[in-house]
């Protein structure tokens, strides 16, 4: 087993947070309709790609009937369907669709992960739920040593970006960089780090982000790889 494997185990483990504990295993018990056949995973969810990736992409938090559900990141809901498709157009995935975690769908040099690991309340983890949580993105980033871009969706997993390049002794730039769609910060002896509007139905519902916004983003980032 893989460091990386061995990280997640442990991570699809964690009950430290009382409050998302209860919020993600009562999604589980209460399903919507649409769900009623499934066994839900309802745990932490751990991230997901292509060890070797240059490309890290950090969301938020588990959807409580995407990937509370599947188990996988972006697996299960319309978020996901809009982010895997343009990940397949840029050629950093196998497949358009993801719809659960043995889907044969792959990660070439990318890999995804989040600041907060269970579905929280309102998709909106606490500080202190993300403070806990700073932890297992510190270790899995760890494991990720060809990372060269970040690419933050939303300006939460901005700020969750930020606050993990600092603990690892990063220098970061003065005043801090703030967050928007297309917006670049440039972290010396770090990654290229890389902003775009969450995939959330909120946003692509109504045109605040489209296919061909995200499309440029992942055309940016493609860039600052090379």
């Amino acid at each position: 087993m893989s460091k990386l494997s061995r990280l997640h185990a442990e991570i699809v483990q964690c009950r430290a947070c009382p409050r998302l504990v209860a919020w993600r295993e009562e999604a589980a018990r209460n399903k919507v309709r649409r769900f009623r056949d499934w066994t839900y995973w309802a745990r932490p969810v751990p991230g997901f790609g292509d060890p070797k990736a240059r490309l890290l992409i950090v969301g938020l938090a588990p959807a409580a009937n995407g990937a509370n559900r599947t188990g996988r990141m972006f697996t299960g809901d319309r978020s996901g369907d809009f982010l895997f498709a343009a990940l397949h157009r840029a050629g950093f995935a196998s497949q358009p669709t993801s719809v659960h975690r043995d889907d044969g769908l792959a990660l070439e040099d990318a890999f995804i992960t989040a600041p907060c690991r269970c579905a929280p309340p309102l998709n909106k983890p606490l500080p202190i739920e993300l403070k806990r949580c700073s932890a297992w993105l510190d270790a899995e980033v760890a494991l990720l040593p060809s990372v060269r871009v970040v690419l933050a969706l939303g300006a939460i997993g901005w700020g969750a970006a930020l606050q993990q390049f600092a603990r690892r002794g990063l220098t970061l730039p003065r005043p801090l960089p703030k967050f928007g769609h297309g917006a670049v910060a440039r972290i010396p002896q770090g990654p290229v780090l890389l902003g775009c509007y969450h995939v959330s139905q909120q946003n692509t519902n109504t045109g605040k982000l489209t296919p061909p916004m995200i499309d440029q983003v992942l055309a940016q980032a493609k860039e600052l790889i090379r």
